[in-house]
C-alpha cells in the first residue's frame, strides 16, 4: 500500500517541514565547503564522502521516531549556515539564493516541485569555496508489517567549479520500526557516489538491524579508483563513530565522530518576515497547536492545507492549467535550480570548468 495517498495522524508529527529536514544535510557546512580546497582529486573524493557519511544524524534528534510534515505543492524553505570562523558581514552573496546571506555561508534552498509523485528540489552552495549542491527526492512509503518503509527515489550532483568535477549522490531508504509500540528509524540499502571525471566511486552500505541480534545504524563504505581494489574502507554508526581503514598500509583513524561534532544551527528569517508559502509560516498553525499539546487544532489546521491542496488542483485540472515551479525547472529526470552558482558564474565572466546545466547522469 502507497503511504503517499493516507493522511495520517497528527500526534506522529514532527513539528517541521520535510523541507526543512533536508537542510539539515548541511548541518556541518565546513566539512561541505572544505571539500574544495585540497589540491588532490583523491582528498577531495575522500573529503565528498566524509560529508556525506556526517549529514544523517542531525535529522534525527530522539531515539523516537517522527514524521516531519508532508510538504504542499509550491512550498518553499530556505535557510543558510554560517561556517565557524569565516564570516564577512558587508559581502553579500545578493544574486544567490538568499540575497542577505554572505559570500561564505552555505545557502540552501527547497521547493516542493511536485505532488503526484511528491518530489522535493533542493539546491545549497558556498560561492566563495566554488562547490554547490543540487537534487531531487521522490519518497514512496509503504507497509512493511510492523514497519513503514520510505524509497529515496532521486539523485543529487555535488559540483565544484574550479575542478570541472561533478559528483553524482544517491540516498539509502528508511524505516520506520515497531510502529505499534516506540517507533525509531534506521536507514537500509546501498548507495553510490561516483565522480566521472577523476573515476573515483564509492558504495555505502546502510546495513538493517538483524531480527536476532546484532547492531543498528551500521554502515560500511568501499571507496576505489577505476573500478579496482578498494583503498579505503569506512565502517562503524551513521549516527555514531566511523572508522576508515587504508587498504594498502592497514593503518585506521575515526573518519566521522558524529557524537562529538557539533551541529551547526540553520539560520531562517522569522515567520512575519516570510512569504506565505514557506514552510514555517505556512505550517505554523499546525506547529503551534503541537507545542501546545492541542491534536485537535492541529489536526484541523492541517486538514485545512491539505484541503485547501485539493482544492487547487481541482481547479486547475478543470482550467485546464499547468502547476509552475518558483524555482527549480526540469530536466529529464532531474530537476534543476533556475540559476545556480556556476550559470551565475559564467554571466559574471568568472573562468570555471564545468558547463551550465550539465546532465546529472
Amino acid at each position: 500500500m502507497d503511504l503517499t495517498k493516507i493522511v495520517l495522524p497528527t500526534f506522529i508529527l514532527e513539528k517541521r517541514s520535510l523541507l526543512e529536514m533536508y537542510a539539515d544535510f548541511l548541518a556541518h557546512p565546513d566539512l561541505f565547503a572544505k571539500i574544495s580546497e585540497y589540491a588532490d582529486a583523491r582528498q577531495r573524493f575522500v573529503a565528498v564522502v566524509r560529508w556525506y557519511l556526517s549529514a544523517f544524524h542531525a535529522g534525527r534528534k530522539g531515539c523516537v521516531a517522527k514524521k516531519p510534515y508532508n510538504p504542499i505543492l509550491g512550498e518553499v524553505f530556505f535557510c543558510h549556515f554560517h561556517i565557524p570562523g569565516e564570516n564577512n558581514p558587508q559581502d553579500l552573496a545578493s544574486d544567490g539564493p538568499i540575497p542577505y546571506a554572505t559570500k561564505d555561508n552555505v545557502t540552501f534552498i527547497a521547493e516542493q516541485v511536485s505532488h503526484h509523485p511528491p518530489i522535493s528540489a533542493f539546491y545549497a552552495e558556498n560561492y566563495n569555496k566554488r562547490i554547490s549542491l543540487n537534487g531531487h527526492i521522490w519518497t514512496k512509503s509503504k507497509f512493511l508489517g510492523l514497519s513503514i518503509g520510505v524509497n529515496m527515489i532521486g539523485q543529487s550532483c555535488l559540483a565544484l567549479s574550479d575542478f570541472g568535477e561533478e559528483y553524482i549522490i544517491t540516498f539509502p531508504n528508511g524505516y520506520g520500526r515497531s510502529i505499534l509500540t516506540i517507533p525509531w528509524v534506521e536507514l537500509g540499502g546501498r548507495v553510490n557516489i561516483t565522480c566521472a571525471k577523476t573515476k573515483y566511486s564509492c558504495t555505502i552500505d546502510f546495513l538493517t538491524k538483524p531480527f536476532y541480534g546484532g547492531k543498528k545504524h551500521k554502515i560500511f563504505a568501499e571507496l576505489s579508483h577505476c573500478n579496482q581494489k578498494p583503498f579505503l574502507t569506512v565502517s562503524g554508526e551513521w549516527n555514531g563513530v566511523m572508522v576508515s581503514k587504508d587498504e594498502n598500509t592497514g593503518e585506521s583513524e575515526v573518519f566521522v565522530d558524529t557524537k562529538s561534532m557539533p551541529v551547526i544551527k540553520k539560520i531562517v528569517q522569522s515567520i512575519d518576515e516570510q512569504d506565505e508559502y514557506e514552510s514555517r509560516h505556512l505550517w505554523n498553525n499546525v506547529t503551534v497547536a503541537l507545542k501546545q499539546k492541542d491534536i485537535e487544532r492541529a489536526t484541523d489546521e492541517k486538514f485545512k492545507l491539505e484541503q485547501r491542496q485539493r482544492q487547487e488542483a481541482k481547479e486547475r485540472k478543470d482550467h485546464g492549467l499547468k502547476w509552475e515551479t518558483k524555482y527549480f525547472h526540469e530536466n529529464g529526470e532531474n530537476w534543476i535550480y533556475d540559476r545556480p552558482l556556476q550559470k551565475r558564474l559564467e554571466e559574471a565572466g568568472i573562468p570555471t570548468k564545468l558547463v551550465v546545466e550539465a546532465p546529472l547522469s
